[in-house]
């Protein structure tokens, strides 16, 4: 029988836990015999005394465990690409990501999840693009990967079950933010999905869960740690997010920005993520590159077209259309014009997040409906001349009353000065 109250008092007291005890605890409150009083209190114990690396990697052993796991190396006959993200204000990242690298001959694969919050996540921007389908069996996925090179869809349930049930657990106790348990949480999901290679962007700032860049660090070099111990190789870039990302927040507008980044006619900050995300998953794949290299390659598919087209191949074997003109659109399109003439010294991401939020871009609880037609669109971001009267920013509303109150609400995510900002680079570090 499982000693739960054993382990928990152990680890209260700051002792190391062993790989075994470990494993034992948790699949042993996956089959339901620690019940959730217990695992609470182990959580609340982690939160304070921590866990060395050993104990990291053997919880993160032991959620793999938990579930079904993905040999897509296997199935595809060659390694396998991803990319995760912690999460941002306008992030579609791997909605570009995964064309590019995908044109440049290496096959990504994706497991990824749904918004709580200012605005949807992965899967739900890709739910704006009528008949997409985010829900794929294993083994829908694996052939997919092998035979169109990309997709990415919503997590099995058979897939690390110890990270849902122990995220829900975390999230209503107050031990989210516990470095091990977050990058537990994290590799568990990309080891289980059975990517060889991935790129970890880590977001910085206002409007990410990390907000100082020692924190970033810390949990990019837990990740990094378990990502060697697996056998996986793994690079994490540290990214702005004190603004959104590109332009667009909001489900469709965002899909939008992807296709026109793609097209090479995106935002600066956004394109260059993009550029050097899928630029490192190319060195990382067995493409034998360096980093020179798969920066070129990387840009030459976005100006020869062969990006955009991947998109449209993937976007139509998983049921979509991949056309700009089936997205939805919010009937009424508000202009937020600039109070005076000078530059843009800061854009709250949080800010511009709630107001997406309130629109009806994200979600308040797990219930709520998005509305996939609605957002923000950052016309003029940090560093940015503006004259009084220009306009900074455009609100997709459903209705008038949404859309003026939304305007207030931007343009209060604004701070404006007569001298330009420091510019600051959306990649703030690389650590490999």
């Amino acid at each position: 029988m499982i000693r739960a109250a054993e382990l928990i008092q152990r680890k209260r007291d700051g002792e190391e836990l062993g790989a075994g005890e470990l494993r034992e605890l948790v699949l042993a409150y996956v089959r339901g015999d620690v019940p959730d009083y217990q695992m609470a209190a182990f959580c609340m114990a982690v939160y304070f005394r921590g866990l060395s690396p050993a104990e990291t990697f053997a919880l993160t052993e032991a959620m793999v465990a938990s579930g079904r796991t993905i040999d897509l190396r296997g199935a595809v006959g060659r390694p396998v690409v991803d990319k995760h993200s912690t999460g941002g204000v306008g992030d579609k990242t791997s909605l570009a990501v995964g064309p590019i690298v995908a044109a440049c001959g290496v096959p990504f694969g994706k497991m990824s999840g749904r918004g709580l919050g200012h605005t949807g996540g992965t899967l739900d921007k890709l739910e704006s693009i009528p008949g997409f389908r985010i829900e794929l069996s294993a083994e829908e996925f694996v052939a997919q990967v092998r035979d169109v090179g990309l997709a990415i869809i919503g997590q099995t349930a058979d897939l690390v079950p110890a990270d849902k049930l122990l995220y829900g657990l975390r999230d209503v106790t107050a031990t989210v933010e516990n470095v091990s348990l977050i990058a537990s949480s994290i590799m568990s999901k990309k080891i289980a999905s059975g990517a060889d290679a991935i790129v970890l962007d880590v977001k910085v700032g206002d409007g990410a869960f990390m907000k100082t860049l020692d924190d970033a660090r810390s949990l990019a070099d837990a990740m990094l740690e378990l990502g060697r111990l697996a056998d996986r190789r793994v690079v994490c870039v540290l990214t702005d997010m004190d603004q959104p990302l590109g332009h667009a927040v909001g489900n469709a507008l965002e899909i939008l920005e992807t296709r026109a980044t793609l097209r090479g006619e995106g935002p600066d900050d956004f394109s260059e993520l993009v550029l050097a995300a899928s630029a490192h998953l190319l060195v990382l794949s067995d493409l034998g590159v360096d980093e020179t290299e798969a920066r070129r390659r990387a840009e030459t598919s976005v100006q020869d077209g062969s990006a955009l087209a991947a998109y449209e191949r993937w976007v139509r074997a998983q049921g979509g259309d991949p056309a700009e003109d089936v997205l939805p659109a919010a009937p009424v399109v508000r202009e937020v014009s600039a109070p005076q003439d000078g530059y843009v010294q800061t854009l709250g991401a949080i800010a511009v997040g709630t107001a997406a939020l309130h629109l009806g871009a994200g979600r308040r609880t797990k219930e709520d409906t998005i509305d996939h037609a609605v957002g923000v669109r950052c016309l003029k971001k940090r560093g940015d001349a503006v004259a009084a009267g220009e306009a900074i920013a455009e609100i997709h509303a459903r209705d008038e009353n949404a859309a003026a109150q939304a305007a207030d609400d931007v343009l209060a995510a604004y701070a404006f000065d007569k001298d330009p900002p420091f510019r600051r680079p959306v990649v703030l570090e690389t650590i490999a």
